[in-house]
């Protein structure tokens, strides 16, 4: 004698099944307050947990933060800037040429495109500035012009390229096809317009994911003190940590970290404002 299947029968009005005992809305209540409960208890143990003294004399002491002024703003973040804004700036030039090449149809510039882009994605950007500074060993003679800055700018540049490259193609793939029809119609040539109409829309509508490629540069800046910089051309990292070696003390840390947050934080959010109002305007 086989056991007969038994089905529960839902209430009238979509309430909870009989027998169950509970409403979804109430099981979705204990559910909340169960993980409120949770995150609680782990807020509590932390703040037990840690000694709050001991964590302020390491990484918030106000007089050795004090010492990291005005070099802080000076030195170290203008440094930052330089690299980032000087790597941005070629990253989108070296990528847009890249994008063209890889829409091209002379086949070896697509290849050649092609393989820039997938290696260089495919690197550590840590690498990258690791093979520039063997650079001149590996060229005799060879200097990167701009010197110091020039070899910081160097790394960002071939490190944001690669992926400023498929940013472009996208933008310059979204564009219609009426607009380059519509202006060869008018006797422009191909080049002129690409230049005059394509890139300019291209450019607009990759301007919230260029806006996050520059905050990744400006965090990946940080690599440039792989380079052996010093002195003037120290960034906000190298700047953080050569303090936090001179005090004994990761207090210059946290405020090399606050000072990334000043910069990062409202370009972000300058980004997601510019994604939603060009969501907004399709």
């Amino acid at each position: 004698m086989t056991d007969q299947p038994t089905t529960t029968e839902p209430t009238p009005g979509g309430g909870a099944p009989a027998g169950s005992g509970l409403s979804p809305r109430k099981r979705q209540q204990i559910s909340r307050a169960v993980q409120y409960v949770v995150l609680a208890a782990v807020v509590v143990f932390l703040a037990l947990s840690i000694e709050w003294a001991e964590l302020g004399k390491n990484f918030a002491r106000l007089d050795v933060a004090e010492k990291t002024l005005p070099e802080l703003f000076t030195i170290a973040l203008k440094n930052t800037i330089i690299y980032s804004v000087g790597g941005f700036v070629f990253a989108f030039l070296l990528g847009l040429l890249f994008a063209l090449m890889r829409m091209s149809s002379v086949r070896p510039y697509r290849w050649i495109a092609i393989a820039y882009i997938e290696i260089f994605r495919g690197l550590p950007a840590l690498l990258i500035f690791l093979l520039i500074l063997f650079l001149p060993l590996a060229l005799s003679g060879f200097q990167v012009p701009g010197g110091t800055y020039g070899e910081g700018i160097l790394g960002l540049t071939i490190v944001g390229s690669a992926y400023m490259a498929e940013t472009l193609r996208a933008g310059l793939q979204a564009v219609p096809k009426g607009q380059m029809e519509a202006a060869r119609s008018l006797g422009m040539s191909y080049t002129r317009a690409m230049i005059s109409i394509v890139i300019p829309q291209a450019v607009r509508i990759v301007i919230p994911p260029t806006t996050n490629q520059f905050v990744s540069l400006l965090k990946d800046s940080s690599l440039v003190l792989f380079l052996g910089v010093s002195g003037d051309y120290v960034e906000l990292t190298k700047f953080g940590n050569d303090m936090a070696s001179t005090h004994a003390n990761a207090t210059p840390i946290l405020v090399v970290g606050v000072t990334y947050l000043l910069v990062t934080i409202p370009l972000g959010y300058l980004a997601s404002r510019l994604e939603k109002r060009q969501a907004k305007g399709r």
